[in-house]
């Protein structure tokens, strides 16, 4: 893994003094759900998160997909609406919790936990690791916690129960912030070492993010929900898919707001797809880039 001193920073990020390391970078799938048809195949789609581990700052979980209560309670949990429409496995295996052991941490190692945002299928796993600071923008942890609100799918999408215990919260408002290749208001981490940073990118939900995580002299871009299927980013001939457009319109909270970050993440393929790998959070072929079989815990 090389050294943050000699990774290419954005004007703007570059004055920040780098301390520490990421040492290892693990991607998992938190939660295999139904099944995505295309003509590359049929995978089910996945809760793509990563554990990164830091020389510093003990564990670094980005998203949390299903948990373990999750598993458990799904009806209570999760509620009939989403278990209808997204078909988990709900499998103990895949949870976050249960990964992190089986690579041979204890769960304790895991300190922060970064969240694009607080859709149930995301926050699952914060009850499996209660102690761990929860970083997310001041605008989706307001809409969260101040559902049900305006919104239909705010019944859905946003399950108390996840953060019943009250998590360590670390909010992060906009517009402040440094740009980071042609997007604004993006922050550190508070808190950290390591180079992870929030990116704004809303459309999905009220304060949707990403999460930029500096991988040997590149960077990984978690785009979470921002995008479904990876043909939508594709700079040259982007193509939705007709399954997964049908759910990001019924999601959405600012379509004009989430198309445009569409075309923003082509121009960051187009012009930094050398420095800057870009994936989402339910793909399972992006997610294969990583583990080299779909589903697969991996690290590359």
């Amino acid at each position: 893994m090389g050294r943050h001193g000699a990774v290419p920073l954005p004007t703007g990020i570059r004055g920040r003094r780098l301390k520490g390391l990421i040492v290892k970078i693990h991607h998992l799938n938190c939660g295999s759900l139904r099944t995505i048809d295309s003509e590359e195949g049929s995978l089910p789609a996945v809760c793509h998160c990563l554990l990164v581990e830091t020389d510093r700052d003990g564990l670094v979980l980005v998203e949390s997909g299903i948990g373990t209560t999750d598993v458990a309670r799904p009806e209570e949990n999760l509620g009939a609406e989403f278990l209808g429409r997204a078909q988990p496995v709900l499998d103990l295996a895949e949870t976050a919790l249960h990964q992190v052991t089986a690579l041979g941490f204890r769960p304790e190692d895991v300190r922060h936990i970064v969240l694009s945002h607080l859709d149930l299928d995301h926050a699952g796993g914060l009850p499996d690791f209660p102690w761990a600071k929860v970083h997310l923008s001041e605008a989706e942890h307001r809409a969260a916690l101040a559902a049900p609100g305006a919104h239909p799918e705010d019944r859905v999408r946003y399950r108390p129960a996840q953060w019943a215990h009250r998590p360590h919260w670390v909010t992060y408002a906009e517009p402040a912030g440094d740009p980071w290749f042609g997007f604004d208001a993006v922050r550190p981490l508070e808190g950290l070492d390591a180079e992870i940073l929030l990116v704004p990118l809303g459309g999905h939900t009220r304060g949707h993010s990403a999460t930029a995580v500096e991988d040997s002299g590149r960077w990984l871009l978690h785009c979470g929900d921002a995008y479904y299927f990876h043909r939508e980013i594709d700079p040259d001939r982007p193509t939705g898919h007709p399954g997964t457009d049908l759910l990001q319109q019924i999601t959405e909270v600012d379509r004009p707001l989430r198309l445009g970050n569409h075309a923003r993440l082509r121009e960051l393929v187009r012009l930094h797809g050398d420095e800057v790998d870009v994936f989402s959070a339910h793909d399972p072929w992006e997610l294969a880039r990583y583990t080299g079989g779909a589903g697969d815990a991996g690290v590359r």
